[in-house]
């Protein structure tokens, strides 16, 4: 069985909504679109692509499909070349055309799905895509969540642990990767068995 990774970029009071560009995600009002690339740096994105390392297939939800769908096939690099080499499975209540080579619809049993998306694959990347992300932490469907923090607060925004997140144990899967120029950290966590335990500090 593979792996499935959440790589997630937030700011410090866990807003995960739309990093990459004003246009990417305004629902809600939002008025902080690409609130990450200020923040990006020649470190960081070296950073992200070593996070790549092994990936043979994304799964995104619609919306972040289609912001990738226009943008990927037309550039250049390390990036583009992984991205459109690799299965795209999208998970869409609806039934949008796929134009992105490679691409596959799931089905409407999404839990079902993806488990079967993990037996296919070594290594499947979750990028984006929070409201796929919600259902994926509920079902506690991942093996490791990348969390890319940024040095800023919004106050707003659709966040990486929305209502309906469920009890969940991680641990640290090796220290912090060095801060970026403009303060960003990665936080690498790996999914554990079990609900958190609770106990009393006031006990002798």
């Amino acid at each position: 069985m593979g792996q499935i990774h959440l790589e997630l970029f937030a700011t410090l009071d866990l807003v995960g909504q739309a990093p990459g560009g004003p246009d990417e995600d305004p629902g809600g009002g939002f008025t902080f679109g690409g609130w990450q690339a200020p923040l990006m740096s020649e470190e960081g994105g070296a950073q992200v692509q070593a996070s790549y390392a092994g990936t043979d297939a994304l799964l995104l939800g619609r919306r972040t499909y289609d912001v990738f769908a226009a943008y990927w096939p037309l550039q250049e690099g390390p990036f583009a070349e992984l991205f459109n080499a690799v299965p795209k499975y999208v998970a869409s209540r609806r039934d949008p055309e796929l134009t992105w080579a490679g691409s596959t619809l799931l089905g409407p049993d999404l839990p079902a799905a993806v488990r079967e998306v993990r037996e296919r694959h070594e290594v499947v990347k979750v990028v984006g895509s929070l409201d796929l992300v919600q259902t994926l932490l509920r079902e506690k469907l991942f093996d490791e969540l990348h969390l890319w923090l940024h040095p800023i607060t919004l106050g707003t925004g659709k966040k990486v642990f929305a209502d309906g997140t469920v009890p969940t144990v991680l641990r640290l899967l090796d220290p912090p990767a060095a801060a970026t120029p403009t303060g960003s950290v990665l936080l690498r966590y790996g999914l554990l068995e079990g609900t958190p335990a609770t106990g009393d500090m006031t006990a002798g």
